[in-house]
């Protein structure tokens, strides 16, 4: 009998619904919110409330294009945490009514754990290549950078992560120093292309054991620019790609420097990446060097599936479903939830 799980992510200013049907994608509707572009980040109140005006609009176009009805569905997986208390709760609450008037159970989801599992949806005439446990994940978002063992769906350890801002953090706040948009890392990508990644030099931060830090980096760049400016005004005008290209090659020497070692310390062979800075360019060419340096399996999703999506939680919740680990109406969201 078909298992048809409707995903809801609203961790941030993404309302996204996903059908999964027995591991396989059938929809996977996504609403940005570009009210936060005006204000260099997202803004928790406005993202709550775009998410109210967004989720059933988005919930209707995923079961229309997955050619369900809201009857076929089996269960209802959510994203409970982490993120933002305002934008969970506006998931959370409606997955309760949802489930509540369909009499389906309710599946919570990490959704740390399903940037990871986002490996593992598939689609229909793909060839849906998926890493073999145990691997290493290297999850690399805006708010996190994680390096993760990832024995089992539900088995995942911590064997590295940030002690302060997350690589993608580092990747915004650089550009928004050299007058780029929020938000900026994709535009750091883009101009960073064609330009000299070794054109400027910044030190990379020593950190014990497997742990990152981004935040001196962070620090130093704007020093750098701030003094170059003082001595030449159109230093930023004259120098944007190349110190997009400097900062980029500093981020993912960084990144690698750590994952390498990880490597070397488990022995894993399996290597896959995911979160939202997966889908910068360089760091893709990069890991597929590195996996035929090492002759390891690299796994990096697609596009589609890097950034907030509910595909992830579908999938995940898929899982949790076979498993048959339910929540009650009594479920709250989490603003911190460790993976």
């Amino acid at each position: 009998m078909s298992k048809i799980i409707l995903g809801i992510e609203s961790s941030c200013d993404d309302t996204s619904a996903a059908i999964i049907e027995n591991g396989y994608l059938l929809s996977n509707i996504i609403a940005n919110q570009e009210v936060h572009k005006a204000y260099g980040g997202v803004v928790p109140e406005l993202a709550s409330r775009a998410h109210q005006q967004n989720i059933i609009p988005v919930v209707d176009r995923a079961i229309k294009l997955a050619g369900i009805k809201k009857e076929d569905i089996s269960g209802i997986a959510f994203t409970r945490g982490p993120g933002l208390l305002g934008s969970l709760l506006v998931g959370t609450s409606f997955a309760k009514g949802f489930a509540l008037v369909n009499k389906i159970p309710m599946v919570e989801v990490n959704h740390l754990q399903a940037h990871v599992l986002a490996h593992f949806v598939k689609e229909s005439g793909k060839e849906n290549k998926q890493p073999e446990f145990p691997f290493l994940c290297l999850l690399v978002s805006g708010g996190h950078t994680q390096i993760i063992k990832v024995n089992d769906y539900f088995d995942m350890e911590i064997i590295g992560q940030t002690i302060d801002d997350a690589a993608g953090e580092a990747f915004d706040k650089c550009a928004k120093t050299i007058g780029l948009p929020y938000p900026g890392g994709p535009l750091i990508d883009k101009y960073a292309k064609e330009a000299n990644p070794h054109a400027f030099h910044f030190n990379r931060p020593k950190i014990k054991d497997l742990d990152y830090s981004f935040s001196g980096l962070k620090t130093a760049f704007m020093y750098f620019v701030r003094d170059r400016i003082k001595e030449n005004p159109d230093f930023v005008k004259e120098n944007r790609d190349d110190l997009c290209a400097s900062i980029q090659f500093t981020i993912i020497d960084i990144l690698l420097d750590k994952l390498k070692k990880a490597i070397q310390q488990t022995g894993i062979k399996e290597i896959a990446v995911a979160g939202g800075v997966s889908a910068n360019s360089a760091l893709r060419t990069a890991m597929y060097e590195l996996g035929n340096q090492k002759n390891l399996n690299i796994y990096i999703p697609e596009f589609k599936f890097t950034t907030d999506n509910a595909a992830m939680i579908a999938i995940t919740g898929y899982f949790k479903y076979l498993k048959g680990e339910f929540v009650g109406q009594d479920i709250t969201p989490l603003a911190r939830m460790p993976i």
